[in-house]
């Protein structure tokens, strides 16, 4: 009796070993599921990741780069804020562009833009530069400083002179500007086509605006621009210019067809007499018959 119940327990010493080896033989053959990719959406009712593991959010996207000409045009030189890009039909519109407000003179004193004018950088750069070096010097010289530049026109998504099917306008790729005037503080304002304001000062404006720009037009070059002067940058084969802009000479003061003078010898002309003093001409009595002599 004792030997067989020994002989039971040898037995189950045996078998409980083997039967928990068997177990975890199976445990290691079950597949585990493979990690979660880390870009798949997020489950259901589950915390952010940032919350679960700790890890930093995405880093937002970088601000665009300044163009070399946005870094130039600093407030010490002209009032002009960026604007967003405009990308309009048929090519209207364009990139790094401004809204060009005053231009600061190296006084401080700002000539402002009225109104102001929506440019590209490179433009209205140019716009800075030209009142800045040429037309400050100018006005100091008339005793003066300017005060205000007359825009006429900027960007306008159009075709050149307006025409319907015309190639796009430089304005329509805000790289023109049209002035028409240029005041000064004084109060007196220097119209650019006005055939009464000085000769030589309009031919300064004219060999200083055609040393900087590509185009510029004005008065007989066509009968579009006969009241203003059109500015641009536009790009040609060969840095190639036009400069287009005739500076009349000032109406004569006597209009050339008018009669000329009469000579002192010429004889007295004939006064037509004051029917309020002349009673007019006093009729004539006709005169008498002769008595007719009676026939017989």
């Amino acid at each position: 009796m004792v030997t067989a119940v020994a002989g039971l327990l040898v037995l189950a010493a045996e078998t409980v070993p083997a039967v928990a080896a068997r177990k975890s033989g199976l445990a290691a053959a079950v597949p585990l599921p493979r990690p979660r990719p880390a870009d798949a959406p997020p489950l259901e009712g589950a915390a952010p990741a940032a919350t679960q593991s700790g890890a930093e959010r995405p880093a937002e996207p970088a601000a665009p780069v300044s163009s070399a000409c946005r870094l130039a045009l600093t407030d010490a030189i002209a009032i002009a804020p960026s604007i967003p890009d405009i990308h309009g039909a048929g090519g209207c519109g364009g990139e790094d562009l401004v809204r060009l407000e005053a231009v600061v003179l190296p006084d401080k004193r700002r000539v402002t833009v009225r109104p102001a004018a929506i440019l590209r950088c490179a433009m209205a750069s140019a716009i800075a530069d030209w009142i800045r070096s040429d037309i400050a010097p100018l006005a100091a010289n008339l005793g003066s400083v300017i005060s205000d530049l007359d825009n006429f026109d900027a960007f306008e998504c159009r075709g050149r002179n307006r025409i319907v099917g015309a190639a796009l306008s430089e304005h329509g790729r805000a790289n023109a500007l049209d002035v028409r005037a240029l005041k000064l503080a004084n109060g007196q304002s220097i119209a650019l086509t006005d055939r009464t304001v000085p000769r030589e000062v309009r031919e300064n404006v004219l060999h200083s605006v055609c040393a900087r720009f590509s185009t510029v037009l004005g008065p007989g070059s066509d009968w579009y621009h006969e009241d203003h002067i059109h500015l641009d940058l536009m790009e040609r084969r060969n840095n190639y210019k036009i400069c287009q802009w005739n500076v009349w000479d000032p109406l004569p003061q006597v209009a050339p067809l008018l009669p000329a003078q009469r000579p002192e010898e010429a004889p007295p002309r004939e006064v037509a007499a004051d029917p309020a003093t002349d009673p007019g001409p006093v009729e004539a009595t006709p005169p008498a018959k002769p008595p007719t002599k009676k026939r017989r």
